[in-house]
């Protein structure tokens, strides 16, 4: 994970020093404890890693990933709360998802952790839980208005890796 990130370092260095700048300093220890915690999960190692490298974006410049922002541990769990309340109040009752394979056909889960956020209730997540098929850790779409649940990649540093190829 370090030398994706410093791949994009220099690459926002050169390009986008606003964007560099506006990355959160690594998560503590105790940040990324507290985070599982209160998920009540165990993070996939190369997520941990990523966190520990920069723990998400301030928010003052565009986003880091494309059409959404870089969510700090902070910010994790505010968007988690936001969807745990939402399914304990019953407002998922009946919503019929379509996921796709490896994916739980529920419209949000507990076990879903979103790490990027498009500021109309849409994120990628990290599914903890993923049906038979399915990988931990895979990365998976999750619309707030729209059933349909895909896997963008097997893991947090596939995902990423892709991410930095494309970009730099």
């Amino acid at each position: 994970m370090k030398q994706q990130w410093e791949r994009l370092e220099a690459w926002l260095k050169a390009n986008n020093p606003a964007l560099l700048a506006d990355l959160n300093p690594p998560a503590s220890d105790a940040k990324i404890q507290t985070l599982e915690q209160t998920l009540g999960v165990t993070l996939p190692v190369d997520f941990v890693e990523c966190l520990r490298v920069h723990d998400g974006q301030r928010g003052g410049v565009e986003w880091l990933f494309p059409s959404a922002e870089f969510l700090s541990s902070e910010r994790i769990l505010d968007e988690w709360a936001i969807w745990k309340d939402l399914l304990d109040g019953g407002d998922f009752d009946g919503a019929k998802a379509r996921p796709g394979a490896g994916i739980q056909p529920a419209w949000w889960s507990p076990k879903w952790i979103p790490f990027t956020y498009n500021g109309a209730g849409d994120h990628l997540c990290l599914d903890l839980d993923p049906a038979c098929g399915g990988r931990v850790g895979q990365i998976i779409t999750l619309w707030h208005d729209d059933g349909a649940r895909n896997k963008k990649a097997d893991s947090f540093f596939q995902w990423f890796t892709e991410f930095v190829d494309l970009t730099v």
